[in-house]
């Protein structure tokens, strides 16, 4: 399974970068630490089991999977995640 980067670069991917993500945007809002592990690891099973059904697929198409699992969890976590992008 290969992620299309926004520049054109493919790598394998790889969940621990979507737990993480989704856990720092859990964290600004000042979610505990243990909530924001298990709605995180709960979106990076889902995103993950979504992918193994394709070869490859983009930033893009990933980043909104990940909001997708996250709005399902928490609509104020998914926001920062969501917007976080925009900012960056």
């Amino acid at each position: 399974m290969y992620v299309i980067k926004r520049g054109g670069k493919k790598e394998r991917f790889d969940q621990r970068k979507v737990y993480a993500s989704c856990y720092a945007a859990c964290l600004s809002t000042s979610m505990n630490k243990r909530d924001a592990e298990k709605i995180c690891e709960k979106v990076a099973v889902e995103v993950k089991r979504w992918i193994k059904k394709k070869k490859e697929a983009t930033s893009d198409q990933i980043f909104k999977e990940i909001v997708k699992g996250m709005k399902k969890q928490d609509r104020n976590a998914a926001f920062m995640y969501e917007t976080h992008r925009d900012v960056s």
